[in-house]
């Protein structure tokens, strides 16, 4: 565990919530640590990431896309193969049987991209427990299929019209309707941020990634890769892949959104250009105003679209065990199309900012053995290609 005292990496992390909070968070922590060590839970979980969920996830190695970039060879991590589309389901199969475990009878959760949004209605509707989804009416508009996708599963989905109508806002409602229905209901945070237990609990569903990544490139180059790269919104795909990795001299790489540029306000680089603060109830990176007030974001992918970052990453930057760098919405954009075009596999426009940076770097990694974490499908996202054409 990084975590030096319960809840911090580091200086990052913490528990800053309301009081009426406290105890729920107290529950929930004493639940989760006590569970996950349980063999029943973990027994009933792992039947559903294998036999519902699909998996171990393949590692596929890219041929064609390997050859675009010259001398590299590159395995993709294929959550997007994952039951829903992406690897939010690890999380959510794990949070919604806890919160019946506890015999919570009502969930909420918060989407941007809609993926949380789907994999949380889905645990639901196998787990049979009421749900409602807390989203931003621009990410309505700009998920419009997922929103659908929801719905269809038994969800009610809530749109948020305040501030930017994005994920922050989405965070902000589902915390406040936890404040008011604490005792019956059960808060499924997408992401590694927010107050202690979150970052821990949800990094620990997402290690699985990691976990079967290892053993997978193990048995394939029979070493350890050079290189693992993922792309950067709160960062639960990219902590799933770096953490199992943290001890080895594998370099990390997190992709954040650089929009319309970082010389513009029209971007999420939270760890490239944010300052520290204390956001949804814990200090991490944070994109602010002079003033310190959290600042609006911009990205093409949805998902990628939030002011904050998890506090594991957070130290890792610290620490400079991982660099943090971003790619524009152009190139993420010249990243979609290259690998649909050389592997047929369309990816989510957040995966496709992980894809643009490898390219960008293709002469750095000449040689090298590299992972990309391919954290979910790009069907939910053609409405916005479709324009480009």
């Amino acid at each position: 565990m990084l975590v030096k005292k319960r809840g911090y990496f580091g200086k990052f992390g913490g528990c800053f919530v309301p009081e009426v909070l406290v105890p729920a968070l107290k529950e929930l922590e004493e639940a989760y640590f006590s569970l996950r060590k349980e063999e029943s839970f973990k027994k009933e979980l792992n039947y559903y990431l294998k036999n519902y969920a699909g998996r171990p996830t393949p590692l596929y190695r890219a041929r064609n896309f390997s050859r675009s970039l010259g001398e590299v060879k590159v395995y993709l991590k294929r959550e997007d193969l994952l039951h829903t589309g992406a690897h939010k389901l690890n999380n959510t199969l794990g949070q919604v049987l806890l919160a019946k475990k506890m015999g919570k009878n009502r969930i909420i959760a918060e989407t941007g991209a809609g993926q949380h949004g789907v994999a949380t209605a889905t645990a639901c509707a196998l787990l049979e427990i009421e749900c409602l989804i807390y989203m931003g009416e621009e990410d309505v508009r700009r998920q419009s299929l997922n929103v659908l996708r929801m719905k269809t599963l038994g969800a009610k989905v809530k749109k948020v019209k305040s501030g930017s109508q994005t994920l922050k806002d989405a965070v902000n409602e589902a915390l406040r309707d936890w404040v008011t229905n604490v005792k019956t209901t059960f808060y499924v945070l997408g992401s590694v941020v927010g107050p202690h237990p979150y970052p821990v609990m949800v990094r620990e569903f997402q290690a699985v990634i990691g976990r079967e990544a290892k053993k997978q490139i193990i048995r394939e180059e029979k070493r350890m890769p050079d290189y693992l790269i993922a792309c950067v919104g709160g960062g639960s795909n990219s902590i799933g892949l770096f953490h199992p990795f943290f001890k080895e001299k594998t370099h990390f790489i997190g992709v954040e959104a650089g929009g319309l540029g970082l010389n513009t306000t029209k971007h999420a680089a939270t760890l490239v250009k944010g300052k520290r603060g204390i956001l949804h109830g814990a200090l991490s990176y944070l994109l602010q105003d002079k003033n310190g007030q959290i600042r609006p974001t911009y990205s093409i992918a949805p998902g990628l679209d939030y002011p904050g970052v998890g506090p594991e990453l957070s130290y890792y930057k610290e620490i400079k065990r991982a660099k943090f760098v971003s790619v524009t919405d152009k190139e993420a954009l010249r990243g979609f199309f290259l690998l649909s075009k050389t592997e047929g596999i369309i990816p989510a426009l957040e995966s496709a900012h992980a894809i643009a940076y490898a390219k960008k770097i293709s002469s750095l990694l000449q040689n090298k053995l590299v992972i990309i974490n391919l954290s979910g499908r790009g069907d939910k996202d053609m409405h916005i290609i479709e324009k480009y054409f």
